[in-house]
């Protein structure tokens, strides 16, 4: 199982699928909506909820994250937020339900995770929406909108962002199928026509509609409202309605329709309402725009459009109609008697001017006196202004998760690499060089506290049994494997952990690249020269405490497959997440169970390296895969020559004088001891019976 487990660990990422989970009940969920607002009726088998307004009117959507995009994270169990969205497409509420992710569950303050969903609030699904890295700010020019990360966190807190916007795009597509997917078309204010109103007729631009008499008689035949409208039975072919529309945003239109004094009017209001598109709609018939209760600057009561079936909020912008001289005289009248207004609409709402859309007017007819009953029916005006008067905003797509989190990485990310390719090409090709320089022990503990510094407490790349335990609760419970991509920088040093696996097995991560191995290794150095006494197992017990770690392995997996949700607390074993990813800052249990570690390396030389970490015992397993015996051996070293075995510190040389390559750590001890002639019992009695042959010879 734990060799299968490491084989779908490498390939993971070839074969990602997806798992679901129940909704919550309705009872957990409503008193998680902030009034006025309120949850409505589920509307589909995915526990997504109807939002209504203080009115009882449906006012957006209301879900979870898990049931509808079930991203695992570092533990393996998805990131669950509710996320509340209005009709147009725009956050209202997001906020964390529940999570297992280690850095937070025990480590990291809880809030900070909390604190990072409360971001999206008034922020839309046409934004292009990021997480800010800390190790790269964001470029003020840019389009992207970046949400701030938390350090050390920052991958869950990515896979958590692509839960929501996976989810929250999901209803966009379903249910909310007029929200623009993009920024929308804006006038080109640098497009210059000379256009009269002829021309914006001839073209198109000027939309008209007309409905006689007779025509809104019969929409209102066979109601009790069929007599309630004298004129129109009289008069037939009477005009009822003469509907006249054109868009002004574009300036060469609004210059085609306004006199000099009402083109400078709109283009000052336009310089402050810079994202709404005005729209002037004159009614030149007997019905008019609006009723005898409307009040200027606010949403006119006859009139509505829509556009790709979702409604376009339309508001008066409040300004005086001034037409220039080739526009109709009807309209002009018209206009002047109040039945023209300039509308104004919102383009950041998805109001697209240069797509087709469809402006509405109610006409209303009223029957009886004292307590009228109202009727009405819709008159559409569908209209669409051409293209090449508008600019649209050139998308820029946020890059995929695993781009964008190389992106916020890439110096470290550089750095790591050209760091461990020189350091492994060195182990590869000049080891025994390395091994054999005067000042190697220095050298190494120098590498040591770079990958301390660098890759542990800078990088947090400090790779735990977390990730491969994770990698199997997916692969059981058919979950993705998209997490392993979230985090570049840990995935760059597992890429040269594996790399080892094949060409060291697990000496040369165990050795040179665990930052927690190499603090005991220091400790252990520190013991020495403060003359600590040392424990030094015999070959018996170290054979047998050897085996724990594999208990430790394999307890671990039990938990994963027996009781997932406590993988993480069980993963606590380690104590990489205190010393290394939280600086020793945590709960003091924690701190103590890491320091213990420490302290007893002083006198018991990595004593959980040896023992107890169960990444080691997964390492020694992937080290299976090794290919060649990398460490030199003579015919005399184990017999009669024990110098190596007993200068290994870690145990890691057999009585015989073979390697146990699944307990050694890449130390190269043993490599200095094999190259020189001061040391190498062999070569030492070589060079004496050289000698006295050449004595014998003289």
């Amino acid at each position: 199982m734990l060799v299968r487990a490491l084989l779908l660990w490498i390939l993971a990422v070839l074969g990602p699928s997806s798992a679901s989970a129940e909704p919550s009940p309705r009872d957990v969920l409503a008193p998680l909506i902030v009034p006025p607002m309120s949850l409505g009726e589920v509307i589909n088998d995915q526990g997504v909820y109807e939002l209504l307004n203080s009115g009882g009117a449906h006012a957006g959507y209301v879900f979870e994250t898990e049931p509808m995009a079930p991203l695992p994270g570092f533990s393996g169990a998805p990131i669950n937020a509710l996320v509340v969205l209005d009709l147009d497409g725009r956050f209202l509420d997001v906020q964390l339900l529940t999570h297992n992710e280690p850095i937070f569950v025990s480590g990291l303050p809880e809030k900070l995770f909390f604190d990072f969903f409360t971001q999206y609030r008034g922020h839309s699904i046409s934004d292009s929406l990021v997480v800010g890295s800390p190790y790269g700010a964001g470029d003020d020019s840019s389009a992207l909108v970046y949400l701030d990360g938390v350090t050390k966190g920052t991958a869950s807190v990515r896979i958590a962002h692509e839960s929501i916007l996976a989810a929250a795009l999901q209803i966009a597509r379903e249910k909310m199928g007029g929200v623009s997917a993009g920024p929308p078309a804006y006038p080109n204010r640098d497009h210059t026509e000379d256009l009269t109103w002829d021309d914006l007729v001839a073209q198109g631009l000027v939309a008209r509609k007309t409905v006689t008499n007779a025509e809104i008689q019969a929409l209102f035949d066979g109601t009790v409202w069929e007599d309630d409208d004298p004129d129109a039975l009289d008069d037939p072919e009477g005009i009822y309605l003469d509907l006249w529309l054109v868009d002004l945003g574009p300036p060469s239109i609004a210059r085609a329709v306004l006199s000099e004094d009402g083109f400078a009017a709109l283009q000052d209001f336009m310089s402050i309402s810079t994202s709404d598109e005005p729209l002037l709609v004159i009614e030149a018939g007997r019905h008019g725009l609006v009723s005898e209760d409307f009040v200027r600057n606010t949403a006119p009561d006859w009139l509505s459009a829509e556009q790709g079936g979702f409604p376009i909020a339309l508001r008066d912008a409040d300004l005086i109609i001034e037409l220039n001289d080739d526009v109709p005289d009807a309209l002009h009248d018209a206009a002047d008697f109040g039945a023209g207004l300039i509308l104004r609409t919102d383009r950041r709402l998805g109001f697209d001017p240069a797509s087709d859309w469809t402006f509405k007017v109610k006409a209303v007819r009223e029957h009886g006196m004292f307590q009228p009953e109202i009727g009405s029916v819709s008159l559409d005006l569908t209209h669409q202004t051409d293209a090449r008067f508008f600019s649209r905003p050139v998308v820029q797509a946020p890059n995929p998760p695993w781009l964008e989190a190389l992106r916020g990485r890439a110096v470290d990310i550089a750095i790591a690499a050209v760091a461990l390719t020189t350091l492994c090409a060195v182990l590869l090709l000049r080891q025994s060089e390395l091994a054999a320089l005067r000042h190697y022990t220095p050298i190494r503990l120098g590498i040591l506290a770079a990958v301390t510094g660098f890759i542990g407490w800078w990088g947090q790349g400090q790779l735990s049994i977390v990730t491969p335990l994770a990698t199997l609760r997916a692969a059981l419970e058919g979950g993705s494997y998209a997490f392993l991509i979230y985090d570049a920088f840990s995935l760059v040093i597992w890429g040269f952990a594996l790399l080892g696996l094949v060409l060291w097995g697990r000496g040369l991560f165990c050795g040179w690249l665990c930052p927690f191995g190499a603090l005991q290794e220091f400790a252990s150095h520190i013991g020495r020269a403060l003359r600590i006494p040392q424990i030094e197992p015999n070959a018996t017990w170290d054979a047998r405490l050897s085996w724990l770690k594999y208990a430790v392995l394999g307890a671990l997996v039990a938990v994963v497959v027996v009781a997932p949700g406590y993988t993480d607390k069980a993963a606590e074993v380690e104590p990489f997440k205190t010393a290394i990813t939280t600086f020793f800052v945590r709960e003091w249990y924690y701190v103590a169970y890491a320091v213990f570690w420490l302290l007893l390396s002083m006198v018991l030389f990595k004593g959980f390296c040896r023992y107890v970490c169960p990444l080691g015992a997964f390492l020694a397993i992937g080290g299976l895969v090794r290919g060649r015996a990398w460490i030199p051996r003579r015919e005399a070293c184990g017999s009669p020559c024990q110098l190596c075995k007993v200068k290994c510190r870690y145990g890691a040389i057999k009585q015989t004088g073979e390697i146990r390559y699944d307990e050694c750590f890449h130390c190269l001890d043993c490599v200095t001891i094999h190259d020189d002639r001061a040391q190498c019992v062999p070569l030492i009695l070589a060079d004496r019976a050289g000698t006295r042959r050449r004595v014998a010879a003289e």
